[in-house]
């Protein structure tokens, strides 16, 4: 059963983001040649007055083949298309609207599935204060020093990043994914005290804690009317701890801590014991992950070509054709190189779990 609910989620998120160029891309008068769920062999096709919408072997992403763009040119050679309807013949704002219209559809999604999950639940959570709730017995926290009551008034990683935390999620956000030693700085009866603390990895959660808990949340009622806001506030929140796990890997943090398409997959099977709504929150978290990914300025996802297409509006030319492969080849050798590592990851945690 899981492998069918696996597949429905990847097919409306790849569904959802390849709708968002095909539409930006018909809308603008782009001649498309296919609307394609999957990549490798053709299992279904069906044509339609001008696109050809079709349903490839493996479900692993999907995509739009545009006129105006040198390869999918050289797969439908036989079609003969007006110049005025290729894609590198339109407005440079044009192209950018149609390459960022897939992350927009993904951002649409999660939206709207954290707030009507928000909603069907009745009560949204706010993230409590930067306050020790509770200390966890023979934790690094309390080895430390740490009690309750403290207020936290600035955390700092070995590197010198520091924050002043309002919430405690700007917390758990600025240290995901760290394990070296943080810094605490805390206030306790009108006096400020620093801590140093080795956090401890934690084989259930498979995340480095101190052992400090917090406050009770406010719990607020959630209605039709209100439920836009807390949708917004969580997708924000996830926002920023998905920008703030980019930052860790780029500097070569936490990178046992990744995930690819078989972690998902097993993550699936645990998410649909719960229901639909957890399901569905799954769903919008993914949706999310992979519109901020498809943002990074690598010239094979969309944000790459929005640099792209900037870059050749700066210049007033188009860049060297040779380049472009090189650097794009450049980068489906790290990208592919990245699932390989991913995948190798869970089925490792798969076999010591």
């Amino acid at each position: 059963m899981t492998i069918i609910y696996f597949l429905l989620l990847m097919t409306i998120i790849i569904v959802i983001h390849e709708l968002g160029h095909l539409i930006a891309a018909k809308y603008f008068g782009v001649y498309c040649y296919e609307f394609s769920f999957g990549m490798g062999p053709l299992l279904f096709k069906k044509q339609g007055k001008e696109t050809q919408y079709s349903i490839r072997a493996l479900p692993i992403g999907g995509f739009v083949a545009m006129a105006g763009e040198e390869a999918d040119d050289e797969n439908y050679r036989h079609i003969q298309v007006p110049e005025n309807r290729r894609l590198n013949n339109k407005v440079w704002w044009q192209k950018i609207i149609i390459m960022l219209a897939g992350v927009t559809m993904n951002f649409i999604l999660a939206f709207m599935i954290f707030s009507l999950t928000v909603l069907a639940n009745g009560q949204y959570a706010l993230s409590p204060k930067a306050e020790v709730g509770s200390v966890v017995a023979n934790s690094p926290a309390e080895k430390a020093g740490l009690m309750e009551g403290d207020m936290i008034v600035e955390i700092a990683k070995k590197d010198g990043e520091s924050k002043k935390p309002k919430t405690y999620e700007d917390m758990q956000t600025f240290f995901l994914g760290y394990g070296d030693v943080e810094t605490y700085v805390i206030e306790r009866n009108g006096e400020q005290l620093t801590f140093e603390i080795q956090p401890k990895f934690n084989e259930e959660s498979q995340s480095y804690l101190i052992g400090i808990e917090s406050n009770a949340p406010e719990v607020v009622e959630v209605n039709a009317l209100n439920c836009w806001k807390y949708g917004i506030l969580r997708m924000f929140s996830m926002t920023k701890m998905m920008l703030q796990t980019i930052g860790t890997l780029l500097k070569g943090q936490g990178l046992n801590q990744l995930s690819g398409p078989v972690g998902i997959y097993q993550a699936t099977g645990e998410y649909v014991k719960y229901g639909f709504g957890v399901f569905a929150q799954l769903i919008g978290m993914l949706s999310l992950n992979i519109g901020i990914f498809n943002l990074l300025p690598l010239p094979v996802l969309d944000g790459g070509q929005v640099v792209i297409t900037l870059v050749e509006k700066v210049i007033g030319k188009p860049l060297n054709d040779k380049f472009k492969t090189v650097v794009m080849l450049a980068c489906w050798v790290v990208l592919i190189g990245l699932m390989l590592f991913v995948t190798w990851n869970d089925i490792m945690r798969i076999i010591g779990g």
